[in-house]
Order: C-alpha cells, then sequence, then structure tokens
C-alpha cells in the first residue's frame, strides 16, 4: 500500500507513473468508446496535475468522469477495468493511494484476457 505520508513531490512522481500505466489499458475502453474522451481526459489531468498546470479539484473531477464512464461499459469488461484504472490515475491527485487502483484494475484486464 502507498504511504499515507508521501510526500506531495513523490505524489506527483506517482500520479505520472499511474497515468503511464493507465494509458497501457486505455485502448480496451477506446476500442468499444472511441468517441468517450473521459478516461484518457483523466490521464491528461493526472498528467497535469503533477506538472503544476491544473488544481487537485479538476483532476478529481476528471476522475470522476472516467469512472462514470465505466459505469457504462458491461460489468467486469475490460472496458470498464481500463476506464476505472484511468479514473485512479487522475485521483492520485487527490489520494496518493488510488494510484494502487490503477494496478488493480490492469491486474483485472491481464486475468480476464487469460480466461
Amino acid at each position: 500500500m502507498i504511504n499515507k505520508m508521501l510526500a506531495k513531490k513523490d505524489q506527483k512522481k506517482l500520479a505520472l507513473l499511474a497515468a503511464s500505466q493507465a494509458m497501457r489499458v486505455l485502448k480496451y475502453f477506446e476500442k468499444k468508446y472511441p468517441k468517450d474522451k473521459r478516461p484518457r481526459k483523466a490521464i491528461s489531468a493526472a498528467r497535469d496535475w503533477a506538472k503544476g498546470k491544473i488544481k487537485c479539484g479538476q483532476a478529481r473531477k476528471a476522475a470522476l468522469a472516467a469512472h462514470a464512464a465505466a459505469r457504462k461499459a458491461p460489468h467486469f469488461s475490460d472496458a470498464q477495468f481500463a476506464a476505472r484504472a484511468c479514473g485512479h490515475a487522475a485521483a492520485t491527485a487527490h489520494v496518493a493511494g488510488h494510484a494502487d487502483g490503477v494496478v488493480w484494475y490492469i491486474e483485472k484486464i491481464k486475468r480476464a484476457e487469460k480466461v
């Protein structure tokens, strides 16, 4: 688990890493919903927050939008898991522990592909 006492500069590095990891699985969402840009915007928000371009609240709104996009995908689908990973990447700006969510959903995609 992510250390709750993480320094803000480290949290920003973590957000960049989470965004990079989420980008790897974004294709699963965009393949089914190419016009829905909310998960992609969440990744951008994570990066923009880490670079000081936006405030935490803006990243949080992007995270919530990505999770809303996930709700339109079928339950337990790669598309849903990918959108949730993107949402957690942006939510890392709010709470560092959300980076764990990115890893969690990527693992769910990997497991679903083996079935």
